[in-house]
Formats: structure tokens, sequence, C-alpha cells
């Protein structure tokens, strides 16, 4: 059975006054590496752990390892949903039937938005389930359970109660479900746009021998004022479009003479022409 201090009233829907959890069952649905990681992390804080994944045979440290999903979510206080993003439809139509009364269930897939407010018809039959929507916002496997997270609905306070128990720290947004992965998705067009951006610089710079050089250029951008950059990159893109967009056909095709892959220098190339024409 669960022990959960109740949360006080306020009148600030933003604040949240941190909870004592203890003896939860917790259902873990995807026992790959990050499902393992908090899996075992969640026992080891003196919670009941079951988990299932039909992918997974053999046993894992700190989880009982069920037959089926159902064995898995019935007795859990908590379902915490981890398989990849795919999945995510099919394991709510699966555990819905199974849960127990006023369970929580958490989808921590990187499903998108729109796939995180489904939840809310799929589990119209079922209003004393408390849904939230997480972000994981890092590398599981690198920083464990350190990673930071954004979680948004209404089971979103109580799964950051149970996560500040293994060590992470857990932004609650005011807002919808699909709301924190909303955020996560906004985060990875500059982040993942970014990185990929790097790479193609730093190998082209490889390829001619002035890896360290552009290196020392990212490094410089990263380390400056942040938002004035921000403010630079906004204002400048749409003031010098036509110039930069010839300036990036041109990096384009010197990447393609060098045998590197320039689909970054095209992306932005293409952007910029569309700035200039708008």
């Amino acid at each position: 059975m669960s022990s959960i201090q109740p949360e006080p009233a306020s009148g600030d829907t933003n604040a949240r006054t941190e909870r004592a959890v203890g003896n939860l069952s917790v259902g873990i649905v995807g026992l790959g590496e990050v499902g393992r990681i908090y899996g075992e992390a969640l026992n080891g804080a003196g919670h009941k752990v079951s988990g299932y994944d039909p992918y997974v045979q053999g046993p894992v440290n700190g989880v009982h390892v069920t037959d089926t999903l159902a064995e898995a979510v019935e007795d859990a206080d908590i379902v915490l949903v981890l398989t990849a993003a795919g999945a995510s439809r099919t394991v709510a139509v699966d555990a819905v039937r199974h849960l127990r009364q006023e369970a929580a269930y958490v989808d921590c897939t990187s499903s998108a938005p729109g796939a995180k407010k489904a939840l809310l018809e799929l589990f119209a039959d079922r209003p004393d389930v408390q849904l939230a929507d997480v972000a994981i916002l890092g590398p599981v496997i690198q920083l464990r359970t350190a990673t930071p997270l954004m979680a948004a609905g209404p089971a979103a306070g109580l799964l950051a109660d149970l996560m500040a128990g293994i060590g992470a720290d857990v932004d609650v947004v005011d807002g919808a479900l699909g709301d924190a992965m909303a955020h996560k998705l906004l985060r990875s067009v500059f982040m993942k746009s970014f990185a990929a951006a790097t790479v193609e610089a730093v190998t082209a710079g490889k390829a001619v021998g002035f890896e360290d050089w552009i290196r020392d250029q990212i490094a410089r951008e990263l380390a400056g004022d942040g938002q004035r950059t921000i403010d630079r990159w906004l204002t400048g893109s749409v003031v010098h479009a036509a110039r930069r967009s010839e300036e990036m056909d041109a990096a384009g095709a010197y990447l393609e003479d060098l045998g590197v892959d320039s689909t970054m220098s095209k992306a932005a190339a293409s952007h910029l022409r569309a700035l200039r024409d708008n």
C-alpha cells in the first residue's frame, strides 16, 4: 500500500510542496537500459517495483519481472511507461483495463505532444486514473537518476515527489498533458540541429586540416552571452538573409567538393531563402 502525505493547498498553481512518498508499488513497462536504471533505483529507495518487457528475459536488479503487462501494472500505485515512442499507444490500450483504482499512469516516452494528449481519450472511462506526461531532458545512461525531467498533467506532482527520492530533478509544468513533451521538442529543434551542424562543420574542418580552428570558433560562440547571441541570430538572419543564403550555398558546394555531407549547410541556405522571400 502507498503512504503519501497530502500536499497542502496553495493559491499558486505553480507552487508544489514536496510530499513524503514511501512504500509505493511501482509498475514499469519497458525494461531497456532506462527502465533498468530507474527500477533498480526505486527499489533501492524502498519501493516495490514490478516490470514488464516482452523483449527482456532473465532477472533485472531490483525489479520483479512479470510474464504479462497486466501483472506488472495491476497492483501499482504508479505506472511508468519507458518504452519506445511507437509502443506508447499500444501499451496504454492494454494497461487501461488492468490499472487499480486511483492509480497514476505516467507516459515517459518520446511520443509527440498530440500522442500524449490522446491518452485523455483512451482513459475517458477511467476518470479515477491520474495521468502525467514526462519528458526526459538528458541521457539517462550517462546521468542515470540525476537526469533532469519535466512533467505535466494531474499526476505530475506525485511523479516529481517519487523521483526526488532517487535524486531526480523534476520540473513540473503548469499545463496540460503533452506540454512537457512540447517543451522537450522545442529544445530538440535547437539541440539536435546545432549538434548536427557542429558535426558537419568539424568533419569538414578535419578534412582540410582546420579542425582545431573550427572547434575554437564553435567554443567561442557557446561561451558568450547566450541571450545576446540569440538576439543577434534572430535579427541578423532576417536582415542579412539574401547574402547569407548565397554564402551557405557556397558552403554546401564546398563541402560537396570535400566529399563531406552538406545536409545542414543546404538546409540553412533553404531556410535563409525563405526568410529573404518573406
